[in-house]
């Protein structure tokens, strides 16, 4: 595994950011938080206090700032897809250079948005399966037992990218084909963030109280996978949600709970852009996501 210690942005220090960014001090990289100006306040003062089924408790210290002002080596995007393009504006294109950017948000269109602004050669796909929540600025609750990172693409360094990763103690893998990566991320993402968003419910309670609703969507989010040429199993999607914590929330509910926006034109608006480009009927998803915004709008009127 690679020894050789990164300057590391990490662009949305919540949940997932605030985690990796932690993982990557504590194995001895230097790490430059970027976010608005209160939480940058809290991690210079306090750092980033970890709780964690995986790693423990910890706190490590990092460097925080609203724009990244000097060039870095890597620059992980982990910012919620409703926040992105503010967010971006944190980030100037001539503070990457070299340093490659690795995006793990929701959904497959943000790549298009992040290769306009930094180029093509150095941004790479990546997606993340872990469950981990920002409690308060520089709190991260990690309450997965795994954290788990796909990268994809023909990039050389991304086999050195893996290793740090590694080192830091996520797992990490890589493979070349990043459609592939995303649509396999979305696919068993969206019915687990829908339903459980929904009707509010853990995965245990849509599992037994809404298991057509569940097995429906699967099959639909399964069959625009595949016409974008990505088969998928419905099945093995299924058996992965039975095995699931009954109490497991998705991050959508959790922003649900906690009065944030949601990320349903990322994960729900995606997927039927993507169903209509292939003419795939998605009738559940499509009434599920009609529903969930007509929601999301009455709660902002009120």
């Amino acid at each position: 595994m690679t020894t050789t210690k990164q300057t590391v942005a990490v662009l949305g220090p919540g949940g997932v950011g605030g985690l990796l960014a932690a993982l990557l001090s504590r194995a001895g990289h230097r790490v430059i938080c970027v976010a608005g100006e209160s939480t940058a306040q809290a991690l210079h003062h306090n750092g980033l206090r970890v709780h964690s089924a995986q790693f423990g408790d910890f706190t490590a210290r990092v460097e925080a700032d609203t724009r990244l002002r000097e060039p870095v080596d890597l620059c992980l995007v982990t910012v919620k897809h409703t926040m992105l393009d503010a967010a971006l504006e944190r980030i100037p294109p001539a503070m990457l250079r070299d340093a490659l950017v690795v995006p793990l948000l929701n959904g497959i269109e943000h790549l298009d948005v992040l290769r306009r602004r930094y180029g093509a050669e150095r941004v790479v796909a990546g997606v993340i399966r872990v469950e981990a929540t920002r409690t308060a600025p520089g709190t991260i609750e990690h309450g997965s037992p795994f954290t788990e990172i796909d990268l994809a693409g023909t990039d050389k360094r991304l086999d050195t990218l893996a290793d740090l990763l590694q080192a830091a103690g996520a797992t990490a893998r890589v493979a070349e084909d990043e459609t592939a990566a995303l649509w396999a991320k979305l696919a068993f993402l969206a019915p687990f963030a829908l339903l459980t968003t929904r009707y509010g419910l853990t995965i245990g309670g849509v599992r037994t109280e809404r298991r057509a609703e569940l097995v429906a969507l699967v099959e639909e989010a399964a069959a625009v996978s595949a016409a974008c040429g990505v088969p998928a199993a419905p099945a093995k999607t299924l058996a992965l949600y039975d095995a699931f914590p009954a109490g497991t929330k998705s991050s959508m509910q959790r922003d649900a709970e906690a009065g944030r926006p949601l990320e349903l034109d990322a994960i729900g608006g995606a997927l039927l852009r993507a169903a209509d480009r292939h003419n795939v009927a998605t009738p559940t998803i499509t009434r599920l996501l009609t529903e969930l915004t007509a929601t999301t709008q009455c709660d902002r009127d009120s």
